[in-house]
């Protein structure tokens, strides 16, 4: 005799969260030193009109100096794909990469380190204190989790997470 379990209609699953802030402070803003000090550090270093690139291990991070002459994060350390900057969005199953042109990829396991490695040696290099909290593995930018059912975010709305191009998402 087989018995099948009717799931609860208390619980919903797969709402979405947006992670509005990680382990770095945005408005934390480095001098032109800390950012000069970076290319000896072994990161490659890129300047344009302002704009830094900071990249290793295939991941990557933005900086804009600001009219004070200090530099401020724009882009949070991420997984670089062919040169461009990438969102990790995790969908409880599996963590994806997220293109702005609409490419969504498996990250793999060497992704991962990478981006820990490169997040964990920024930090240090910018003198940033680690936390352990946030020290103990990937910060998603992009988050499914379960909900309980009529609880703010048990609906996501329909504009976030993964979608297929040309839906106009």
């Amino acid at each position: 005799m087989t018995h099948h379990r009717k799931a609860s209609p208390l619980y919903r699953t797969a709402a979405i969260y947006y992670a509005k802030s990680t382990m770095w402070n945005v408005e934390e803003k480095f001098t032109p030193k800390q950012m000069e000090n970076l290319a000896a550090l072994g990161f490659a270093v890129g300047s344009t009109r302002g704009v830094i690139r900071v990249e290793k291990y295939g991941s990557g991070a933005e900086f804009r100096k600001g009219t004070d002459d200090m530099y401020q994060m724009t882009v949070v350390p991420t997984i670089m794909l062919k040169g461009r900057f990438t969102r990790l969005w995790d969908a409880g199953y599996q963590k994806f990469l997220l293109t702005d042109d609409g490419l969504k990829l498996p990250a793999l396991a060497t992704h991962l380190e990478n981006l820990r490695k490169f997040n964990e040696e920024l930090l240090t290099a910018l003198g940033v204190p680690t936390f352990y909290n946030e020290a103990l593995g990937s910060v998603s930018q992009i988050s499914v989790y379960d909900r309980v059912k009529g609880r703010v975010g048990d609906v996501p709305d329909k504009t976030v997470g993964a979608h297929e191009p040309g839906t106009g998402h």
